[in-house]
């Protein structure tokens, strides 16, 4: 399914899974959770992420293969557990961003879909991988989740070391990336773009045939590659972030090392994971501060690294983290979002592995982002965070990774602000709308909430304002779902530019931190009509 290693030895695909029960509990987490995955589009500043208002968000997020294989679409539609079922789960569990692999054979004019269990999927039936993947980004962005589209494989016959194969062209990989660009541009539920999965070295020194990274030859420098590639999207969809993985070798060849001759032997690591060129050749984008570097890592169930078997592991291990990747962000280049990490966690290794892997990316939302692998039971090599039955969980590894999830917050499709006509302001008639609020936390000193409020007239609110007042002492601490400021005891919920029209009928939830004593919205009023 994936994951040979730096060595290029392709691993024997098992089917596991760890023991573990279910969660149904939802996730407690502290106010660092208020920033949720934050306001309309994302980019970069320094080592962080940030939202259209400047807030810093954390991606913490979790991997749903099957769209890169030969079922062209999610694994796990055959369960009984519906697909919505399963994105309720995810962000339950605090996981704020999806990450989607897919194959350009999903994309092909008549690709079809199958593994899916029509009993219980019913409305999944002939649609396309497209149409699904579609009702997929719906769904999360109404829970307030993130998307990020990756590049898995060129064909679902497996992953490959260049970005390019004799049937897949380097033309077809950037053309059908502009084409998901031009069809999401606008939603943005869907931030970047993981231009291609796991860059690798193919053959031996000095020739070498796979990627690398600086070597300055357009056929195999993956770094020139990501550049071609990312300012392509760039010009179609320039909000968008582009996520640039590691390579293997830098060289893009692996070492030989029976040839004797030390001057062809290198410093290599896992597929993709290999970022150690790039403060020296850095990722040249024609979009300021849309660039976020992508490693992938991973632990003994997938390859035994030397490292692993050090005398002094796992205290070797922040240095071979800074080393490969790491610095990118300690020396704030750029912002890293692991892409790919997991584990079976069968050898006690891999759980002190996966502990000290978690507190590197650091606590709150100015630590690295991450997306785990996998949702998925079936990945041979990892397991994943749901067991076989696609509904229960393995708490083993939730419980490891719990106190680094900031769970998804707002939300922009269904059950979020709903889109309308434009045009200019149309206020409702007086006692159109109604509002309900829920206390979602509290701590000394602080609370958080959720404001939904309701457009219950007959006419669309565009743009719409939400305000409410609060007790003297109570202060905003941060807003989402809006452009949220205060004055004096008053608070305006303002609408974003992506979603300034609330439908008849629509609603809105504002999600917001406050200083002191937790306390109720009062006097809340849409375009200043009472609710």
């Amino acid at each position: 399914m994936f994951r040979p290693t730096a060595l290029g030895g392709a691993l024997t695909a098992l089917a596991t899974a760890a023991a573990g029960v279910f969660i149904a509990a939802a996730v407690s987490t502290g106010p660092a959770a208020a920033a949720g995955t934050g306001t309309g589009y994302l980019h970069t500043s320094g080592n962080q992420i940030v939202d259209s208002a400047g807030t810093t968000v954390r991606l913490t997020g979790i991997n749903w293969f099957g769209m890169e294989t030969d079922n062209k679409t999610f694994h796990g539609l055959w369960s009984s557990n519906p697909w919505r079922g399963q994105l309720d789960t995810m962000a339950r569990l605090g996981y704020n961003t999806l990450r989607v692999p897919y194959s350009n054979d999903a994309l092909k004019p008549g690709a079809t879909a199958s593994g899916i269990n029509d009993f219980v999927n019913p409305d999944l039936v002939g649609l396309s991988p497209l149409q699904i993947l579609d009702k997929v980004i719906d769904y999360a962005g109404g829970k307030g989740m993130r998307v990020i589209l990756d590049r898995h494989r060129p064909t679902s016959a497996g992953q490959s070391p260049l970005w390019y194969t004799s049937t897949v062209s380097e033309a077809t990989w950037i053309n059908d990336w502009k084409m998901l660009a031009q069809r999401y541009a606008g939603n943005p539920t869907v931030i970047g773009a993981d231009l291609h999965n796991e860059p690798h070295a193919e053959g031996t020194n000095p020739t070498a045939t796979g990627a690398c990274w600086g070597c300055g030859d357009p056929a195999r420098d993956w770094r020139l590659a990501a550049e071609r590639a990312g300012n392509a999207i760039l010009g179609v969809q320039p909000n968008w972030l582009i996520f640039v993985e590691g390579v293997s070798c830098p060289s893009g060849g692996l070492s030989n090392v029976w040839d004797n001759d030390p001057s062809n032997d290198e410093d290599c690591g896992w597929w993709g994971g290999n970022l150690s060129k790039a403060g020296e050749f850095p990722v040249r984008l024609s979009v300021a501060n849309r660039l976020v570097y992508s490693p992938h890592e991973y632990a003994t169930s997938v390859y035994r690294q030397s490292w692993f078997d050090a005398p002094d592991y796992p205290a070797n291990m922040p240095a071979i983290w800074d080393r490969y990747w790491g610095y990118l962000y300690k020396q704030n280049i750029a912002p890293i979002m692991m892409g790919e990490f997991g584990s079976t966690l069968a050898d006690p290794k891999d759980r002190v592995w996966l502990e000290r892997l978690m507190a590197y990316t650091g606590t709150g939302v100015t630590g690295m982002s991450f997306t785990y692998w996998s949702w998925n039971p079936n990945s041979g090599d990892t397991g994943g965070i749901a067991l076989d039955d696609w509904t229960s969980i393995n708490t083993t590894k939730q419980a490891i990774l719990q106190p680094y999830l900031i769970a998804p917050t707002g939300g922009t499709g269904p059950g979020g602000p709903t889109g309308g006509p434009t045009g200019g302001p149309t206020n409702p008639p007086t006692g159109a709308c109604t509002s309900t609020y829920r206390q979602v936390n509290a701590w000394q000193g602080g609370f958080q909430g959720e404001l939904t409020v309701r457009n219950t007239g007959t006419a669309a609110v565009n743009p719409w304002s939400v305000t409410w007042s609060w007790p003297s002492g109570v202060t905003l601490g941060s807003g989402w779902n809006a452009t949220v400021t205060q004055s004096g005891t008053t608070v305006t919920a303002a609408a974003p530019s992506h979603a300034p029209s609330l439908a008849a009928g629509g609603s809105v939830t504002v999600g917001f931190t406050a200083n002191g004593a937790a306390s109720s919205p009062g006097t809340v009023k849409l375009n200043g009509t009472g609710c």
